[in-house]
């Protein structure tokens, strides 16, 4: 068996030191840290955790991004902290988003009507677009 890397000063140079928890202890001899192996538990794609926090940015709320993904939105406000993700204050724009194919975004361009009166952002969400306008709020 193989040490992993010393996780306080990355050195390879280690010797087993016991069992914890079922799980392999070792001892760096570099630096004399005890550490256990990494446990292996279910890490979630780095494509889901940056597409969340892009949305979080665009303003779509953490249990819609929960519907889009399939990601608990717990994961993503755990990720919105950990990255220090600040959106924007928005008071005078709203998003809206639809969840498009190919061939509905080519024809939702097409469209003129779609382009005028709003920011838009495109971005790819699996195998389907989607499109978020921020339209300002209508007053009265």
């Amino acid at each position: 068996m193989i040490a992993p890397a010393c996780p306080k000063c990355d050195s390879t140079e280690a010797i087993k030191s016991g069992v914890i928890n079922e799980r392999q202890r070792f001892k760096c001899r570099d630096c004399g840290y005890h550490y256990t192996v990494a446990k292996v538990g279910r890490e979630v794609d780095s494509y889901y955790v940056i597409k969340a926090l892009q949305l979080y940015i665009e303003g779509v709320s953490y249990r819609e991004i929960e519907r889009l993904l399939g990601v608990s939105h717990v994961s993503v406000m755990n990720w919105v902290k950990k990255y220090g993700v600040k959106a924007p204050r928005q008071t005078d724009y709203h998003p809206t988003y639809k969840i498009l194919n190919h061939k509905e975004l080519a024809e939702f361009f097409q469209q003129p009507g779609n382009l005028k009166g709003a920011g838009m952002v495109v971005t790819e969400l699996g195998d389907k677009f989607m499109v978020i306008r921020w339209e300002r709020f209508r007053a009265g």
